[in-house]
């Protein structure tokens, strides 16, 4: 199955627009449309886990924990963490690599950071 993606609260809206205009068929939900706004890591991670989405996210500093410690009980569909000094189109290109050539199951129980 193709990886959904679910962004989180503080993920800047260019990356989001940039992968829609280049790949419209791409299923990125923001954070507004599901109301991800003042909603702490574990509650984010559980409603992405939820909707079998990968959360993308630049909360580089409390991510990590909170997703070690809702996999000791639950599964994730994944994180991938985009570091606030990768540009933008970097980061475009990074979320169209995973989407072309990953698949959802792929994801299951992964936190990555995106690279360079």
């Amino acid at each position: 199955m193709k990886v959904r993606f679910q962004a989180d609260a503080d993920l800047h809206r260019p990356i989001i627009a940039g992968i829609k205009r280049r790949e419209p068929t791409v299923d990125f939900r923001t954070a507004q449309e599901a109301r991800l706004a003042g909603l702490d890591d574990p509650t984010v991670l559980a409603m992405a886990a939820n909707e079998g989405r990968l959360l993308v996210s630049h909360d580089v500093s409390t991510m990590p924990e909170h997703f070690a410690n809702f996999i000791e009980t639950r599964t994730s569909s994944g994180v991938i963490l985009i570091s606030q000094d990768l540009s933008y189109r970097q980061a475009i290109e990074g979320l169209l690599k995973v989407w072309t050539h990953t698949e959802a199951e792929d994801w299951l129980n992964v936190l990555s950071f995106l690279p360079r």
